[in-house]
């Protein structure tokens, strides 16, 4: 009987965590999609000053906010963004419209796929 209450606490205690993380995720990951989606908004309008700008904003937010993934995504994922980051930063200094859009709309979905892939879901456990 003590070992099944005990295998019960430790499961909910991965519930727990795995919903904690999931909730983490998709907070971090949604005040990086803002400042994304503010980035892409200047650059539309081809204000590259405010770009620049929002694009410090940017990379300061990501290592504030993803400091922490790398305990739970793969480090290749965390490595793309990364250099995703890397080239939007000279996209944008350098006043490529195209570039600098391309690079906005793949940086948004690896970011925004990031809490989809790490739900703790039934579909990603099996």
């Amino acid at each position: 009987m003590r070992l099944l209450a005990a295998l019960l606490i430790f499961f909910t205690g991965v519930v727990v965590l795995g919903g904690w993380t999931n909730h983490k995720l998709e907070t971090s990951t949604g005040e990086l999609l803002k400042i994304i989606d503010s980035l892409a908004g200047a650059v539309e309008k081809k204000d590259w000053d405010q770009a620049g700008k929002e694009t410090a904003r940017l990379e300061k937010s990501w290592e504030e906010k993803a400091g922490w993934w790398p305990v739970l995504l793969d480090h290749q994922e965390m490595d793309n963004i990364e250099f995703s980051l890397a080239r939007i930063k000279e996209y944008v200094s350098a006043h490529d419209l195209a570039l600098s859009r391309g690079q906005l709309s793949e940086l948004r979905e690896m970011v925004r796929h990031i809490p989809e892939k790490e739900a703790v879901t039934l579909k990603n456990i099996l």
